[in-house]
């Protein structure tokens, strides 16, 4: 990986993979909304609510996979001082942010009409929402400092200890006795669930991995531009 530690090869490899991640993103987004929300079944119990599930479990993907990203990245800012990594974990947080508040939002959609209610303290509900904290005050405290050195620094070691979130996230429907559904798609053997409404729901999955990526390119290449504006005014300043 240091072999893209170098920013101007990563600017050059972040151009050639933009038109792919962006216009495949388009394509699968457009095939997985038509094929969920027109063409899938609806369900025998939740009806037509159940369409819902096509942006939610995504976004519900993505709000994880993302922190995981933000995590992992700030391990390596931390130990190997991997000169992007830290620029990875901070163009990442927007980005989950937004897909975890899509996500606890499609979330208190579907519960409206399935419970009764918008909110409950459900363990998953909880934990997905403490999660939205997460990177709230990640980017609060990553921005919080002058020096972007000690701002990135602190922010990596609020990413790495809000980590512990993530598998309880994804086991509190396993752990304690929940509102939510247990998992359909990643249960062991044969998902839960019928393939007409899997098949969209992996395409939307698609779409918004694609999705990630291109806003999370564009957002390190603004980083580096920034960076290289900083440095250009503190050698004008030192010059004066």
């Amino acid at each position: 990986m240091h072999r893209f530690a170098n920013p101007t090869r990563f600017l050059r490899l972040s151009k050639v993979l933009l038109p792919w991640s962006g216009g495949g993103g388009v394509l699968l987004l457009v095939v997985g909304l038509v094929w969920g929300l027109w063409f899938s079944p609806a369900d025998y119990q939740q009806g037509e609510t159940v369409r819902i599930l096509y942006i939610h479990v995504p976004s519900a993907w993505m709000g994880l996979f993302a922190y995981t990203v933000m995590a992992g990245a700030s391990a390596v800012g931390l130990i190997w001082k991997h000169p992007l990594a830290d620029l990875v974990a901070k163009a990442s947080a927007p980005v989950g942010a937004a897909f975890t508040f899509v996500c606890l939002v499609t979330g208190a959609l579907w519960g409206k009409p399935m419970w009764g209610t918008y909110w409950v303290w459900d363990a998953r509900l909880t934990s997905m929402l403490i999660l939205l904290f997460l990177y709230l005050g990640y980017m609060a405290l990553v921005n919080a400092f002058d020096d972007p050195g000690r701002g990135a620094r602190a922010g990596a070691i609020l990413a790495l200890v809000g980590f512990v979130n993530v598998p309880v996230i994804k086991f509190s429907v396993d752990w304690w006795n929940t509102l939510h559904q247990p998992a359909s798609v990643s249960r062991v053997g044969v998902p839960a669930m019928a393939l007409e409404m899997l098949l969209p729901l992996l395409v939307m999955g698609g779409a918004f991995m694609f999705y990630y990526v291109t806003l999370l390119l564009i957002r390190v290449r603004s980083e580096i531009a920034a960076a290289k504006v900083r440095a250009i005014r503190l050698a004008q300043g030192h010059g004066a």
